[in-house]
């Protein structure tokens, strides 16, 4: 029979365990749409089983080649039966020169996914 200090470490594992199951965001479809001269809308899908506020897909972001940050979209709140979910961010600026940027996408479990997608942009 188990003890109570047992059976408490055990089901501290298991949430535990629960909210850490599922993997890295995966970036599944990205487009940059020209809006004006250097100014562009991107629409990103992620594909992420989130399992509510304590894992979920938090943001993605668009980056140029040499790692700065053009632009951010927050993602404010799980997509638990949502899967995969588009979002959108308009008004990025990429400077003049910069031909190509990669999306890259986060949780807030994991961090940074591994998972990234580089675009080319139409001039």
């Amino acid at each position: 029979m188990m003890t109570w200090k047992a059976a408490f470490w055990a089901i501290v594992v298991a949430l535990s365990a629960g909210a850490s199951l599922a993997g890295e965001v995966t970036i599944v479809a990205a487009k940059a749409l020209a809006e004006g001269p250097g100014r562009y809308a991107f629409e990103v899908t992620l594909k992420h089983e989130d399992t509510g506020w304590q894992h979920y897909a938090d943001r993605w972001q668009v980056v140029a080649p040499d790692g700065t940050v053009l632009g951010t979209r927050e993602l404010l709140h799980p997509h638990e039966t949502e899967q995969p979910f588009t979002r959108s961010l308009t008004g990025v600026a990429i400077p003049a020169g910069v031909n190509e940027v990669t999306i890259r996408a986060r949780d807030s479990v994991h961090g940074d996914s591994s998972d990234t997608l580089t675009l080319k942009l139409e001039r």
